[in-house]
């Protein structure tokens, strides 16, 4: 039986792919990325299976072009199908990570979260602790939660901002699931070393509710 858990985040490049390592590492899951844009550089499947040391499943769709998973598809002269992007069935944990924010275009019709809500599956929402992060994450929670999607908690990336991130929990209603610091080498040894202030209990107590 699949027990999926999603990861996105408040905006791009704010290091969920490396807290998707990190989950996917301490889960002993699989993971899997539906839509990659952007193969100039290591690929977010290439980056997990490096940190991980766990099974990474075949994007649904790999695109060239960096931008918005429908700007990367047209460019290519496809259009991404939400049906052909079923949860992969698997024995297990399987770790899945979207793609920038939540309301990113997949194609002219639907946006991420809208496809992250027919999952039906719980979501870990990564934020950054830098200026800017109380109202894009609490947009963010807002989102969710308008689909009927189930926030397992908010797990923060970058330096200590206790105050801020009080406050986002205050005003967010929501778990919060611990700090993955800024590092200056991101190996699978120092990853699983900051992975242990993640409230993993946490984490795994909402996945098997």
């Amino acid at each position: 039986m699949t027990q999926p858990v999603i990861v996105t985040g408040t905006d791009t490049e704010i290091g969920k792919t490396v807290f998707s390592a990190g989950l996917t590492r301490a889960l002993k899951a699989a993971y899997w990325k539906p839509v990659q844009s952007g193969t100039e550089a290591e690929t977010d499947s290439q980056i997990v299976a490096r940190l991980s040391g766990q099974p990474v499943l075949p994007e649904g769709y790999l695109l060239n072009l960096p931008a918005s998973p429908h700007l990367s598809a047209e460019a290519e002269g496809v259009e991404i199908d939400p049906a052909t992007l079923h949860l992969p069935k698997i024995d297990g944990p399987l770790v899945v990570e979207g793609a920038g924010g939540l309301l990113v275009p997949l194609n002219r019709q639907m946006l991420y979260a809208d496809l992250f809500a027919g999952w039906r599956a719980p979501v870990i929402l990564c934020a950054r602790t830098k200026l800017g992060t109380i109202n894009h994450t609490l947009l963010s929670l807002e989102a969710l939660r308008a689909r009927d999607c189930t926030v397992l908690g908010v797990a923060f990336i970058g330096e200590a901002e206790p105050l801020v991130q009080q406050t986002i929990i205050d005003f967010g209603k929501c778990a919060p699931l611990g700090r993955l610091p800024v590092m200056d080498e991101v190996t699978p040894q120092s990853l699983n070393q900051a992975f242990a202030d993640i409230d993993m209990d946490t984490i795994r107590q909402g996945l098997a509710a």
